[in-house]
């Protein structure tokens, strides 16, 4: 009996696997504290989370909910169709690259590690991706994201063309070693459906709140209470994750959207908190100082680009949203910034990872300031 009791125990811990990130466990603590403060650290905090939950989490839940269940049900065979057309690589790879989310460019990546593509369709992926910022931008600025991703993906398209003939043979004898990423979660967990539940009904208070439509009477609690269960299942995820950001193709679309809108959450939350502290707190007014430095916030975008990961990116997403940058910076932003694809792209080559985000920061520069000079006003 005491043995059966040891094996149930082992399998507990086998099927939660929990991990947990001393650095993301303590900004949860963190944060946690400061909801429950009192006074306007407390009021302020609170108001922000719930604000992040209802009007970005759950649409980012959505959208990711329906691409993954579109992709596990049409069954998209990303890698096959990549290999098997190599005159129209570029283009597919920059398809690959638009796709929300960082797994199409991290594809091609690796296809180019194995040296079945060339460098010019790596720069095509690079340069299309916006990686999870996607997401936050259809969800939120539907409008903004139906100009931002066509037009990243014909500029990725055009910028690996004019690489593959400036440098035709660059790479063609690549061999490297096939990414070996974090293992699948192989179910979808208790958490995954914890998660879920709070944000079908979010994702309708959500659409009412943007028909200017609010809840109130017996049920204004509604958004804290699900903003509260939904950001706290998230913490746990995000702070127990095995991934960095991306989660893996093999999991289920609920899990995959679980892992993935925790970590965009946070830093939706982050930005949020942010603004809101530097306004109350230190009477920060970030649209005067933005203004002042508007010239200068096409060319930001573009640097905050070449940083690996889709934190700082969802970040320059957030305050695009939420008006405090132009359209320009935005712009600038998606086409440079790798996402989660520069990091294996790192590992394998740095020079050529490098070169790659050197190369992008091109054609980021002359869009931003294209928008930024010729159409000041446009999706601002």
């Amino acid at each position: 009996m005491q043995r059966d009791g040891y094996v149930l125990t082992a399998r507990l811990q086998q099927s939660v696997n929990l991990r947990i990130r001393p650095g993301r466990a303590a900004f949860a603590l963190l944060l946690a504290a400061a909801a429950a403060a009192p006074g306007p650290l407390g009021e302020i905090t609170r108001a922000m989370v719930i604000d992040a939950y209802v009007q970005v989490s759950v649409f980012v839940a959505a959208t990711l909910l329906a691409f993954y269940a579109a992709e596990r049900y049409f069954k998209f065979d990303l890698k096959r169709m990549l290999a098997g057309n190599r005159l129209a690589a570029v283009p597919i790879a920059a398809g690959l690259g638009a796709t929300p989310g960082c797994g199409g460019a991290v594809i091609v990546v690796a296809a180019y590690s194995s040296g079945h593509v060339s460098f010019g369709a790596v720069v095509a992926a690079l340069t299309a991706t916006m990686g999870d910022a996607a997401f936050l931008l259809i969800a939120v600025r539907p409008d903004a994201a139906a100009v931002v991703l066509p037009l990243s993906f014909f500029v990725g398209i055009l910028s690996g063309w004019i690489v593959n003939w400036l440098m035709p043979g660059f790479g063609a004898t690549r061999r490297g070693h096939a990414i070996d990423p974090a293992p699948p979660i192989g179910r979808t967990r208790l958490i995954d459906v914890a998660y879920l539940a709070p944000a079908i009904p979010g994702f309708g208070i959500g659409v009412l709140q943007l028909f200017q439509i609010e809840l109130s009477g017996a049920l204004h609690w509604l958004p804290p209470a699900l903003a509260l269960f939904g950001v706290g299942s998230g913490m746990v995820i995000w702070a127990t994750s095995r991934f960095r950001a991306m989660s893996h193709g093999s999991d289920s679309p609920v899990t995959r959207m679980a892992e993935e809108t925790s970590f965009i959450s946070v830093w939706v939350i982050g930005a949020f908190i942010l603004y809101e502290y530097l306004a109350a707190f230190f009477g920060l007014d970030l649209e005067a100082v933005f203004a002042a430095a508007m010239p200068y916030l096409p060319l930001a975008g573009v640097l905050i680009g070449f940083i690996p990961g889709c934190g700082p990116q969802v970040l320059v997403t957030t305050l695009y949203i939420s008006g405090v940058i132009p359209f320009a910076a935005i712009i600038g932003n998606a086409i440079s910034n790798d996402g989660d694809a520069l990091f294996p792209a790192i590992a394998l080559d740095p020079r050529t990872a490098i070169l790659a985000t050197a190369v992008s920061a091109v054609p980021a520069l002359i869009v931003a300031y294209g928008f930024y000079f010729l159409a000041p006003g446009f999706m601002n």
